[in-house]
């Protein structure tokens, strides 16, 4: 009787599709933010640079 009941619960678990959509999302969430982390890193130098020598012309009008 306990196999069954715990037969009938994992059977209910694997044909259960919500929680698998909820970890990809998550995942795919994750992805984009390490992706925008790592431009940011990568260009933030040369974007400050490029504002930074805009102020300058700017102050110099």
């Amino acid at each position: 009787m306990l196999q069954s009941i715990a037969a009938k619960l994992i059977g209910r678990f694997v044909r259960d599709q919500r929680g698998a959509t909820m970890v990809e999302y998550g995942l795919l969430v994750a992805l984009v933010a390490v992706a925008v982390i790592a431009a940011v890193t990568t260009l933030g130098a040369s974007i400050n640079s490029f504002f930074q020598s805009a102020d300058d012309g700017l102050n110099g009008v």
